[in-house]
């Protein structure tokens, strides 16, 4: 599962030890995944002898600006991983794709799933060539947004809670598990409808959001029992020993940290929804 919290880990990593790094040379082990742009040459082509300046995030996408007119997209999926190496370490199964630089190593792309897309786009034209970037929800991690800014846009949702913490249009990369993780933080169950919050509901939902995603990049995010998350050196995230209802095995039954009481399991829109009966209202 890689959400918010990881994405923006693996961004701040990128943008430390790739900023200013010359791009040697390319190489397409996945074809399927260069068609995006164009086929592996015209990649590869393009991406030789340019220079990356920076690295940004727009919503779950990663965004590498670099000295030409293009920028380097990258959307993980479910279980890619963007992973730094040596030049000389071991190519591991399922890498997709390997860039080179003139100094520092390698960056590859390593993806077990299918999932993880990597392609270029022009810089000035970026959300008219990448269309899923348009229409995204706010981001608590990039831009702060004012409570009461907050419980307007939860008010004109007019559904469950949970439907709408997932949902990218409305606040972009929360998932299941820190879906859940927000909502027992502020004390609110899954189903609540948005219109039913009152103002300090809105206001301990707002608060938990913040808070939590700001703690899970602090601790640079949580790796699972499916281990797809690493960092870019491989280093899993170590914000799982922090949740409270979304545990790594799944398991209902597991005291609440709070009143003691059975953690609750319940099937809402075909994913597993872990929330406390008496802690959350």
């Amino acid at each position: 599962m890689i959400a918010l919290p990881e994405i923006e880990t693996i961004r701040r990593d990128l943008d430390r030890e790739l900023s200013g790094l010359r791009i040697k040379s390319v190489e397409v082990m996945d074809a399927q995944l260069a068609k995006r742009s164009g086929g592996a040459k015209k990649l590869a082509g393009r991406l030789e002898k340019a220079k990356i300046t920076g690295v940004r995030r727009r919503g779950l996408h990663l965004i590498m600006s670099m000295d030409t007119e293009d920028v380097i997209v990258a959307h993980l999926g479910s279980g890619g991983q963007l992973r730094r190496h040596a030049n000389r370490d071991q190519v591991q199964p399922n890498t997709a794709l390997s860039i080179t630089f003139t100094k520092s190593g390698q960056l590859r792309l390593i993806d077990g799933v299918g999932e993880a897309q990597l392609f270029l786009a022009s810089a000035e034209k970026l959300v008219e060539e990448v269309p899923e970037l348009e229409g995204l929800g706010i981001d608590p991690l990039d831009q702060p947004v004012p409570w009461r800014m907050f419980g307007q846009i939860l008010l004109a949702q007019d559904n469950k809670l949970k439907a709408v913490l997932t949902d990218d249009r409305v606040v972009v990369g929360l998932g299941e598990l820190y879906s859940d993780e927000i909502l027992f933080a502020a004390g609110l169950r899954f189903d609540r409808l948005t219109n039913s919050l009152g103002p300090q509901e809105v206001r301990r939902l707002h608060r938990a959001m913040v808070e939590t995603l700001h703690d899970a990049a602090k601790h640079r995010g949580a790796t699972l029992e499916d281990g797809f998350y690493v960092d870019v050196h491989g280093e899993p995230g170590g914000y799982e020993e922090y949740l409270n209802v979304f545990k790594q095995a799944g398991k209902s039954g597991r005291p609440c940290p709070r009143c003691h009481r059975p953690i609750q399991k319940y099937r809402f829109r075909r994913r597993w929804t872990y929330y406390c009966e008496q802690c959350q209202i």
